[in-house]
């Protein structure tokens, strides 16, 4: 009898133990439709990727596609607007559930974080003054002696510091910034003398700001974007991967696409 005991009280202890596990231990989609909201965080000063409208609404295309996602989800997505260099380590220690910034794959950031499937493909640029005489045929060597702004973080600035470390570009050539509005502000006022980003929101900034012409545009450090995940949570990549499909092959990434892209 003692033993039957011992074996029960063994079994209740193994059960606890293994249902204990499975409630840490649970599916973040789950949790996420049971709450009825996904946490995304954003940088939004990227237009028209993710801006602040005049009514103080959070919008742009990857807003416009990550809403729409969490629509085919079944919930409700809650933004968070971050400085850029934090989205990151926001997903990794668990403050958003994913992030969306005209992020691009990168062998570093693929140690910490996972990457959905593509959504958009991207190219980079250099954009001065619309008075300036420069002109940017090859970026690696016609860059190297003048005073550059660009987003701490992005791949941009992985770009530009490569070139600090190869002792081409001198560091104090190279102003890093939390917001590209801000590079561009400064690159009005004469602070610095060429901004690198991504094409897109170069070009929206030069509509919006006037003053701004953008010379160069080619793939040098950016490319296909990707939503970040959460490292090794593969049931909510599926879900957000399975959704990216269905949007891309009924045309709705192209139609957000000529909506925000198109001049």
């Amino acid at each position: 009898m003692k033993r039957f005991w011992l074996w029960l009280s063994l079994v209740l202890v193994v059960s606890l133990l293994l249902t204990a596990c499975g409630g840490a231990g649970g599916s973040r989609l789950d949790a996420i439709k049971k709450a009825g909201v996904i946490k995304v965080g954003t940088s939004a000063d990227y237009p028209p990727f993710e801006f602040v409208d005049a009514s103080g609404n959070t919008t742009g295309f990857d807003v416009e596609l990550m809403n729409e996602i969490g629509k085919r989800l079944g919930v409700k997505v809650e933004w968070v607007d971050m400085p850029f260099d934090s989205l990151i380590a926001g997903v990794q220690e668990g403050k958003i559930d994913a992030a969306i910034a005209a992020f691009n794959y990168s062998e570093d950031r693929d140690k910490v974080v996972d990457f959905s499937e593509v959504y958009y493909t991207s190219e980079d640029a250099f954009t001065v003054v619309e008075s300036s005489s420069l002109a940017i045929n090859d970026p690696a060597s016609d860059i190297l002696n003048l005073k550059i702004g660009v987003q701490t973080g992005t791949t941009q600035d992985d770009w530009l510091t490569a070139l600090v470390d190869e002792g081409k570009l001198p560091a104090g050539n190279l102003s890093r910034y939390d917001r590209v509005d801000q590079i561009a502000l400064d690159l009005k006022n004469g602070r610095i003398e060429v901004m690198m980003s991504d094409a897109v929101p170069a070009e929206a900034l030069a509509r919006q700001l006037g003053g701004l012409k953008v010379i160069y545009k080619g793939v040098l450090s950016s490319g296909p974007m990707n939503i970040v995940l959460p490292e090794g949570d593969a049931e909510l990549a599926k879900a957000i991967n399975e959704v990216l499909a269905q949007l891309k092959a009924e045309g709705f990434i192209d139609r957000l696409a000529v909506k925000y892209f198109a001049e």
